[in-house]
């Protein structure tokens, strides 16, 4: 497994992990597909403010994302980001998401960024796991935001 900066012949691998959540979990807070258009117009935005993009590959074959943009569009804010971390679901529990999200981390510090913040869904252990092995501060709780949240609308 190498982790590498993305390309846009990337995006149509991406375009699918981020599908594949989309249409099977509560990691995206989002009820539309997207197609390989938007993920190469999401990966140019990226590509011009200076965010990296990482893909893990095996074999020549995308098996993660991840990516980080700006968290709040405030002087305050500058050094801080929002990161994403996405594994293909025949590669999760492999360490992927670890190995990702610490170049990530890298990359982010390189960026002069101090600060990286997480929307993670409650029932997401995995995610939930992965960031507090690396050191993260438990989040805070933000109840009943998606429609799709295990803890429901009011």
């Amino acid at each position: 497994m190498s982790i590498r900066f993305a390309g846009k012949e990337d995006c149509a691998a991406i375009a699918e992990i981020y599908n594949h959540a989309v249409l099977h979990t509560a990691a995206i807070w989002n009820d539309q597909t997207v197609d390989v258009d938007n993920r190469i117009a999401w990966f140019d935005a990226r590509q011009l403010s200076g965010y990296p993009v990482l893909v893990s590959e095996e074999n020549g074959v995308v098996t993660g994302y991840a990516s980080f943009g700006d968290w709040r569009n405030f002087d305050g804010f500058r050094h801080t980001v929002e990161h994403s971390v996405y594994v293909h679901p025949d590669h999760q529990g492999k360490g992927l998401g670890r190995a990702l999200l610490s170049r990530l981390i890298e990359e982010a510090r390189a960026c002069g960024k101090h600060v990286m913040v997480a929307g993670i869904e409650s029932q997401n252990q995995a995610s939930l796991h992965l960031h507090e092995t690396l050191g993260s501060a438990l989040p805070p709780k933000c109840r009943r935001l998606a429609p799709n949240s295990a803890a429901g609308w009011i």
